[in-house]
């Protein structure tokens, strides 16, 4: 199977073998969610290898992401404690890629253990193709700032190497039937900063299809590679449905500044807030109407600035 849909395409195949036919410099970014070696049962194979087969695994389809990655490039892995130094060894000390950021996705449930610590963070690790000339589009992933100050970029702060998004639990109407699926908020971010419209971004390791379809709605061509057809048909069906929304958020998108005491620059704020930093979350608009509401609604009732909650029916 190679399908593609709305510029996005889904190879149905193996993950070396597909990566080795790929044009060398052909994609602009790599974000992907590997296997992380736990015995997960994903369908047609099951995540359980010896310790030296995983690591010449991991060495082959890094080496090929690499050779795939234009110049300008930059690369995403999520990486499981037990193998992320490894895998940082491999792209930084054999492979010659450069390190950027090594980011936390901390989420609030996890796995509960009774002795020892439960986990409750993932690993992230970006690497650039070359150490000075990459894409980053600050600009496009900033995060709300706590305070208005006139001397403060209003587009907002860097969001750190700290992210916190809860998982998509099986009770999220956008799960799907997949073991690891990730938050579209997670991929939102990284493919916003470190790709352009209409680039390339590749995901070597397809599952539920969460980067295609943050590809789809960012104006980016997707690709992905997926062993199991099963997974494939999903990401087919996934990527048909119409968009509304992304299934999750950033906490700090709907957080409204203190201190919009100026009329005239509060409701300039507000809707460049939402168009900043919710235009793909539709469902977070009303949450950060409500913060609005709670800390200027008699100023705004008094400057006739109530518009904005009439046009998101916000009672008021």
């Amino acid at each position: 199977m190679d399908k593609v849909i709305d510029n996005q395409r889904i190879i149905c195949g193996d993950v070396i073998k597909e990566l080795m036919r790929m044009p060398n410099e052909s994609v602009s970014l790599i974000v992907t969610d590997p296997p992380y070696n736990l015995n997960k049962n994903y369908g047609k194979s099951q995540d359980k290898l010896e310790f030296d087969e995983y690591i010449n695994f991991s060495k082959k389809w890094l080496s090929e992401a690499k050779r795939i990655l234009k110049p300008n490039g930059t690369i995403y892995v999520f990486m499981g404690m037990r193998y992320i130094s490894y895998i940082y060894k491999i792209l930084e000390q054999d492979l010659g890629m450069h390190f950027n950021s090594w980011i936390t996705w901390f989420y609030t449930q996890g796995i509960g253990k009774t002795k020892g610590f439960s986990p409750r963070h993932d690993d992230i690790l970006m690497f650039t193709k070359d150490k000075k000339k990459f894409t980053f589009n600050l600009d496009d992933i900033r995060v709300p700032q706590k305070f208005y100050r006139n001397i403060n970029n209003m587009r907002g702060a860097n969001p750190g190497n700290v992210w916190q998004f809860s998982h998509i639990h099986y009770c999220n109407s956008k799960r799907q039937s997949h073991p690891t699926q990730k938050p579209e908020g997670l991929y939102e971010r990284m493919i916003l900063a470190s790709s352009n419209e209409n680039d390339c971004v590749l995901d070597p390791f397809g599952g539920s299809g969460t980067c295609l379809h943050v590809c789809q709605n960012t104006n980016r061509k997707g690709i992905t590679i997926e062993l199991n057809p099963d997974y494939c048909q999903m990401i087919e069906e996934r990527l048909n449905k119409p968009f509304e929304g992304f299934d999750s958020v950033d906490e700090k998108m709907t957080r409204c500044p203190n201190d919009l005491n100026d009329a005239d620059v509060r409701i300039e704020y507000i809707y460049n807030h939402i168009n900043w930093f919710l235009k793909n979350h539709k469902d977070a608009i009303p949450v950060f109407l409500e913060e609005v509401k709670s800390k200027y609604l008699t100023k705004m009732i008094e400057t006739e600035q109530t518009s904005i909650f009439d046009k998101y029916k916000i009672q008021y």
